[in-house]
This record gives structure tokens, C-alpha cells and sequence, in this order.
């Protein structure tokens, strides 16, 4: 009589995940007590808000690690899918603010439109402002990828050609200034679906909202990463050619996770406005979106929670930095870019690996 068993090589697979799911859980659960125990107790209304701050700028920042850590595609141009995300949520919120019926408030002070745009109406709308916020950013970056991938597009050509886009992007919301704000963007958000910003309280509900939705884009990076998906991923960064070959398109793989980490970025977005209280072109142009990809090098792009930890460092140095020397805080910025590139590839996620192996290497010398 014969038994059913699971084939050697798949038991062997799955003994060697449980190890990494398990270290993968206690790493979340360490996580969730910081931000949801530890944090609210230990900073102050102001603090907490900063923090909830760096956080959006964390979840950026998980996409630009799949898709430039795990892919390889030197994303530039991310603040075009986190602008996309931030406006679709500030339309709404000014259209709440404003009351039915009614202009948002600066369409009132500049005085170029009598009634509201065509375009504007459907974010009036809950539903649909909050699916817009992901699906927008989605939608345009599966189109741009169809155009980029599909010819080949890659290296600094891809990283140029999504920076142009984030540049054009600005570009055009400066000069739309009856509608967009202009240069000052949207800003003075009073309320998040019924609830009143300038409320402390609600304000830290915020603060919880984003760092769940943090925890949940570092669940589906991680997911994405241990799959198949995010094998084949890896393989396309480091041998388009052979994955080619082996009957694969490389293209759809890039694109897979160019949509997906536009949706981070705009989801991202979408949560910067109630936390921060605005959005303009300022925050979305060419040098936030290299601050994005400077966080993600100083983390660790290849790493699950480097990119994270990298724009929360980041962003809390150039508060802490620029508070003290404004003027010389860029000179900061480019020495942390610099730094990890030169010295340090894997970023502050490797250092452990590079001390674990300084530290082999001098025992085997002294034996």
C-alpha cells in the first residue's frame, strides 16, 4: 500500500521558507508595537505628526525598492504617481471643505472660473476620489510602461525619461493656477471625511491610518518579493536576455511592478494630504523625487524594510539638519547619497552583513 508524499524538492522548499516567514512575522510584530504603542506614547502631537509624515514618504519608498531594488528600473519620476495620489485626495477634500454646491476656496480668490471644472465634479464623490487615488497613479503608469517597456527603454535612458515626466508634470500644475493652485498647490485641508484636522485627536487618528497602511504595503512588497513573480523579477534584472529565451517577457515583469509601485506612491500621496494638510508642485518635482531614490540607496534597496527605514532617516535628518543649517542641508543630502554608493552598495539593511564579515575575516587572520 502506498502513501501520498510531498516530493523531496518541494518539502525542501518549504523547510527553507518557514525560517523566513517566521523571522518575517517577528519583524512585522516588532513593527507594529513601535508604531502603534511605542511612538504615540513617546512623541508629542507635533512629533507625531512628522512622523506620520515620514511614514507616507516610507511606503514611496517599498514601491522604489521592488521596482528599482528588485527590477532594477532607476525610478525618478515617482513623484509624478505620488502627485497623481495627493491631488485625486486633496480635489476631494477641498470639494468637502467647500460645501455642495460651492467653489473650493482659491478657486474663489483667484476669480478665473465661475463654475466648477467638468474634471473636478466626479471627485466629489467619496468612492470614487479614494479609488482614483491608487488607480490613477495605476493607470497612467501602465501606460507609460507599455510605451517604455514594450521599446526596450532602459538603464539611464529610463531613469532620464521618468524624471522629464516628473518635471513636466510640475510644469503643468504650476500653469494651471484656476484649478490646481498654481505654484501654492491645494492647501488648508480643514477636514478627512467628517472628521476635523485641527483636532488632535483626530489628527492621530490619521497617524494610525498611515502606519497601518504602511505595514500593509510592506505585507504585499514582501509577498511579491518571496514569490514567483519576484524570483522571475530578479532574474530579469540581472539577465533580460536569458529570461528572454526562456520563453518569458521581460516587459510585462517590469511593468507588473512599475503599476505597482505607482499604486504605493499614490496611495502614499493620497495619505500625505490629511497628514501634512497640503500638496503642491513643490512636493511632487524633480528633487523630492530624487530625495525618494536617495532614501531607498542610504536603506538598502535590495532589502524588504531598508527603503523604509532609509526615507524615515532621510526625512528626519533634513528636518533635524535643515532646522539647524538650512542652507547647507543639500550638502548633506548629496554626501548620504553619496556615502552608501561608494562605501556602503546595500545600503544601512547590509551593514550587519558587512560587520558579520569584517568580523570572520579578522578571526581567520588572528587563528
Amino acid at each position: 500500500m502506498t502513501t501520498l508524499q510531498d516530493p523531496p524538492v518541494a518539502v525542501e522548499a518549504s523547510a527553507a521558507k518557514a525560517p523566513g516567514r517566521f523571522n518575517a512575522l517577528i519583524g512585522f510584530g516588532l513593527a507594529a508595537v513601535v508604531l502603534f504603542a511605542l511612538a504615540p506614547v513617546a512623541l508629542g502631537d507635533f512629533r507625531l505628526g512628522l512622523l506620520a509624515k515620514y511614514l507616507c514618504l516610507a511606503i514611496v519608498a517599498v514601491g522604489i525598492g521592488l521596482a528599482w531594488g528588485r527590477g532594477g528600473m532607476l525610478t525618478l519620476g515617482q513623484g509624478v504617481f505620488f502627485g497623481l495620489g495627493g491631488y485625486a485626495m486633496a480635489m476631494h477634500l477641498k470639494l468637502a471643505d467647500a460645501g455642495p454646491g460651492e467653489l473650493p476656496d482659491f478657486m474663489q480668490l483667484y476669480g478665473q472660473l465661475d463654475a466648477l471644472p467638468w474634471w473636478w465634479k466626479p471627485f466629489a464623490n467619496p468612492a470614487f476620489a479614494l479609488a482614483a487615488t491608487v488607480l490613477l497613479p495605476m493607470l497612467v503608469a501602465f501606460l507609460l510602461g507599455l510605451l517604455i517597456f514594450r521599446r526596450r527603454v532602459r538603464g539611464a535612458y529610463f531613469a532620464i525619461l521618468s524624471q522629464a515626466l516628473c518635471a513636466a508634470l510640475a510644469i503643468f500644475l504650476i500653469g494651471q493656477q484656476g484649478t490646481t493652485g498654481g505654484t501654492n498647490g491645494l492647501t488648508d485641508i480643514q477636514g478627512f471625511f467628517g472628521y476635523d484636522l485641527n483636532d488632535p485627536i483626530n489628527r492621530r487618528m490619521i497617524y494610525f491610518i498611515v502606519a497601518a497602511a504602511l505595514l500593509a504595503v510592506l505585507g504585499v512588497a514582501w509577498q511579491l518579493m518571496r514569490s514567483r513573480f519576484g524570483e522571475l523579477l530578479v532574474a530579469v534584472r540581472d539577465g533580460e536576455e536569458r529570461v528572454r529565451f526562456l520563453g518569458y517577457d521581460p516587459a510585462n515583469v517590469k511593468l507588473v511592478a512599475y503599476v505597482v509601485a505607482a499604486g504605493m506612491a499614490g496611495l502614499a500621496g493620497a495619505l500625505f494630504v490629511p497628514a501634512v494638510g497640503i500638496i503642491s508642485p513643490a512636493m511632487i518635482g524633480v528633487v523630492p523625487s530624487i530625495e525618494f531614490v536617495i532614501g531607498v540607496a542610504v536603506g538598502g534597496r535590495a532589502s524588504l524594510i531598508g527603503p523604509a527605514l532609509g526615507a524615515i532617516a532621510v526625512a528626519w535628518a533634513k528636518t533635524a539638519l535643515s532646522e539647524k543649517l538650512p542652507s547647507a542641508w543639500t550638502y548633506f543630502e548629496g554626501l548620504l547619497f553619496i556615502l552608501p554608493v561608494v562605501f556602503l552598495p546595500g545600503g544601512l539593511a547590509s551593514l550587519a552583513v558587512y560587520l558579520r564579515r569584517r568580523r570572520s575575516t579578522s578571526t581567520e587572520v588572528t587563528s
